[in-house]
């Protein structure tokens, strides 16, 4: 039986999405399409009578943005926005700011599905050579973080998200949703397929095939035990919200399916 309602979503398109390139930790902004997708999910989701308590979000300014105008657009600016470095994206290590057709083409569609989309498989760290990995450590942001930046990561798994997420959303997340109260959590691609694993129950071999489009609020119903009771509802134009799935899926074939 069906007892709380969260929502997830993943930003708005940013440059990188478009440029095909994995973004991760660099803090991309939302690009024109990105913003009107905020904007036009923000307004889907005032046609539809809902309202929202508390809205959490990652440290990064596309998550944040979306999360703003989303609000905005619901008439809602003034409900509370919590953030977190627990909610950020996956971090990709090496493979930031590399191209995925490119990748593909060098190492093979499955060996970038496999470091895309997979449970466990951990692409390669960062290293300090690398171009961004100044604009991400230096960044005055993750001095705020309830661990040293010695200590965050320099590549993740699927696996190490939600290891990190969990005891955020145990944390801080949940007591808002056993008080009643309708949270949004606009984060990332990575971050929320990791909290639908763990919400719905998704086995390590399935959750390859969950890809969210972004822009696409997902509704989810769950028990008392904060266990999803129907399947997620991606709100919106079906055939569109199909079409997405499949373009964010191409990006990391050498050749898009047909």
């Amino acid at each position: 039986m069906s007892k709380y309602k969260v929502f997830l979503l993943r930003h708005g398109e940013g440059s990188w999405n478009k440029e095909n390139r994995f973004c991760s930790w660099v803090d991309q902004k939302l690009n024109e399409d990105g913003v009107k997708e905020a904007q036009e999910c923000g307004r889907l989701l005032k046609e539809q009578g809902y309202k929202f308590d508390v809205v959490f979000t990652s440290l990064l300014s596309r998550s944040i943005h979306t999360a703003w105008l989303l609000l905005e657009a619901m008439g809602q600016e003034w409900v509370p926005v919590s953030k977190s470095w627990r909610l950020n994206e996956r971090h990709y290590g090496g493979l930031i700011g590399l191209n995925r057709t490119e990748m593909a083409l060098k190492h093979g569609d499955e060996q970038v599905k496999l470091w895309r989309r997979s449970y466990d498989v951990t692409p390669p760290p960062m290293d300090e050579s690398h171009p961004y990995f100044r604009e991400i450590f230096d960044d005055r942001r993750y001095s705020t973080c309830d661990v040293s930046k010695e200590n965050l990561p320099r590549a993740e798994s699927l696996k190490d998200v939600l290891e990190r997420l969990l005891p955020y959303w145990n944390s801080t997340v949940v007591p808002e949703i056993r008080c009643g109260r309708t949270v949004l959590i606009s984060a990332h691609g990575n971050s929320c397929r990791a909290l639908l694993k763990h919400l719905e129950g998704i086995s390590d071999a399935a959750i390859i095939h969950v890809t969210l489009p972004t822009g696409t609020p997902i509704l989810l119903e769950l028990d008392e035990n904060l266990r999803s009771v129907k399947p997620r509802q991606l709100l919106g134009d079906q055939a569109k919200i199909q079409a997405a799935i499949k373009q964010v899926e191409d990006q990391g074939k050498a050749k898009p399916s047909i």
